[in-house]
């Protein structure tokens, strides 16, 4: 029993080590190699001992200026997102958890499939309406895109926090003449936290890293970070890899501290919504 135990220890502690290799190696890779002289990011072997080297991002900053208005349009697409999902999911959540009808089980059932559906299917009819509206190349219109996206998941997930709620404090607050508008306001929101941040996280990691919509729906004006670092692989003058990690490095730091800081409530929101009492 003795020797099952520790076998049982070192098969988990394996394969927590495997997990961890296989996502953090990318990461490592790409952070390390921005500040690798140039010849050595594919050296072979690997160099794991070298000089650091802070040229690439200077010729990033220099020879790049429209990747850091990209990380600007970034920013703003994706707190406009959050912002819009938050809203939206938590409306709806509240509806879904307070109100019950045969219409309402099978639209929740339907917007559990729409998450289903790849997002090409949806992208490419939409590029004609929202051409001729005007909306293309704005931040308006890639904000609404990546809102959407979400909103299916941000309500069921929404609905799940709201549910252990108790149905007594909106009737107590509505007693004491408080709106509905109030009762989300004052009531659910503070209770729901944990759900909001955990729908928040989900918006900012995809609205940050995504490429599909902002390079069908945008070109020059709301051009995001990830479609700029495209355009740096597809350079005519080559491809300069030192340059591209700083690029990414760059690009990936600000989400990745995000994630780590607001990890706690992300779990913390996650289990707390997946248990009842």
């Amino acid at each position: 029993m003795q020797l099952e135990r520790i076998a049982i220890i070192i098969g988990k502690t394996l394969a927590v080590v495997v997990i961890l290799l296989w996502s953090l190696f990318p990461i490592f890779f790409i952070i390390s190699s921005s500040f690798k002289p140039g010849g050595d990011i594919f050296a072979v072997p690997p160099k794991w001992l070298f000089l650091p080297t802070f040229d690439h991002y200077v010729t990033l900053w220099r020879s790049w200026t429209i990747f850091f208005q990209g990380l600007w349009n970034s920013t703003i697409v994706t707190i406009g997102a959050a912002s819009i999902a938050v809203i939206a999911s938590t409306c709806a959540g509240y509806v879904y958890s307070r109100s019950s009808s045969r219409f309402l089980n099978t639209s929740l059932v339907f917007l559990i499939a729409v998450r289903l559906i790849p997002p090409i299917v949806v992208t490419l009819p939409l590029f004609p309406i929202i051409n001729n509206l005007g909306l293309a190349d704005t931040h308006f219109v890639l904000s609404v895109l990546y809102a959407t996206f979400f909103v299916s998941l941000g309500t069921v997930l929404m609905r799940t926090f709201i549910d252990q709620i108790p149905r007594e404090l909106d009737e107590a607050a509505s007693m004491d003449g408080a709106t509905l508008p109030v009762i989300l306001w004052k009531v659910i929101t503070p209770l729901a936290a944990p759900g909001i941040l955990a729908v928040a996280v989900f918006v900012v990691v995809f609205a940050w890293n995504e490429f599909l919509f902002a390079f069908i729906f945008t070109s020059t004006r709301a051009k995001t970070a990830p479609l700029v670092i495209s355009e740096m692989i597809g350079s005519i003058e080559g491809v300069d890899w030192g340059v591209l990690f700083a690029a990414s490095t760059v690009q990936l730091l600000p989400v990745l501290i995000f994630v780590m800081a607001m990890n706690r409530y992300l779990v913390a929101g996650l289990t707390s919504g997946a248990t009842k009492g």
